[in-house]
């Protein structure tokens, strides 16, 4: 009897070993910004597609409004393997590299035409330098287009002066400078608490968070000026991705592709909805004034010009290709 135990266990150590292995590999992706957000909406549809795709090899597991690394966490966690793949806001990065801020200079690109147009430009460097620093870009999605909150009227920007102005990259701090308004560093999780507080009176972002802040309870003005389309990105750790089989990677890189698409074309759809959510909720929702534009557009030309010297020869060659 023993014998016979013995050879049936062997065989079936055997079977065990010839079989393909089935390990399942899990990630994490953090991103900052609410479950109910239409980037992390997109997220976990990612994900979803992506286990999909892999028959289950590969989970990604979301983790939305800052409840693993905050925003400005999120690059370093994904670049030391802390995390292996996550979204974080380009322009958030300018002071690191003036290539990443980009896509936040007011009235360089101001529709979803031109800001697709502008990432094409840009997205050649971008994957560079991210390579040099051990990670993948995946796949982009722009916000919708930024505009003005605050709790009084703007005929021009000189309204603006000595207004608490939420900054949230280096570009919307060095706009609250130039027009006389006191920059305070606010990333969107804490944004609802510091207009509770009366830490922030004027905010430049997006019809969509705007709805996810309820901006509309404690503001009561948005001027829709259509600045810029800031992007969100997401990068994978490369030893991470590196570590995947080839199919494996196919299937991420093609579910970060559809993924690609679909948050743009939501991007679109939110705009219209969300700034018509605002309007239901009593905020008064308008174009600048043509004085209000104007000072807005000084303020791009101005840095751009500042960004074109600190960028340099990379930062012209983006600008002369998104050009043609």
């Amino acid at each position: 009897m023993k014998r016979r135990l013995f050879s049936v266990t062997l065989a079936a150590s055997a079977l065990a070993l010839s079989l393909p292995a089935t390990a399942q590999t899990k990630w994490d992706l953090p991103a900052a910004y609410p479950a109910t957000n239409f980037h992390s909406v997109n997220l976990a549809a990612f994900a979803a597609d992506v286990q999909k795709a892999t028959g289950g090899k590969l989970q990604i597991t979301v983790h939305p409004g800052a409840s693993l690394f905050k925003l400005p966490e999120i690059k370093r966690a994904v670049q030391g393997g802390q995390a292996q793949i996550g979204e974080i806001l380009l322009a958030a990065y300018q002071n690191e590299w003036q290539m990443f801020g980009a896509d936040g200079l007011p009235f360089l690109a101001t529709s979803y035409a031109d800001s697709m147009k502008l990432y094409q430009a840009q997205k050649p460097i971008l994957e560079k330098k991210l390579a040099e620093q051990g990670m993948t870009l995946l796949y982009t999605v722009a916000w919708p287009p930024q505009g003005i909150y605050s709790k009084k009227p703007l005929a021009s920007a000189a309204d603006l002066k000595g207004s608490k102005w939420r900054a949230y990259s280096p570009s919307t701090s060095r706009i609250a400078e130039l027009v006389g308004a006191q920059p305070v560093t606010v990333q969107a999780a804490e944004l609802s608490q510091a207009l509770a507080t009366g830490a922030v009176e004027a905010n430049m972002t997006s019809g969509a968070t705007g709805v996810d802040s309820k901006l509309y309870e404690h503001l009561k003005f948005y001027y829709d000026v259509q600045a810029w389309l800031p992007k969100n990105a997401i990068i994978v750790n490369k030893r991470a991705f590196d570590a995947l089989d080839k199919p494996t990677q196919d299937a991420l890189r093609k579910a970060g592709a559809d993924a690609e698409a679909r948050g743009w074309a939501a991007s679109q759809k939110v705009n219209t909805d969300t700034l018509a959510i605002l309007k239901t909720n009593g905020m008064t929702v308008e174009p600048p004034s043509a004085a209000l534009k104007a000072d807005m557009q000084k303020v791009g030309e101005t840095m751009l010009k500042e960004w074109l010297e600190k960028a340099g020869p990379d930062g012209q060659a983006m600008l002369d290709a998104y050009k043609k």
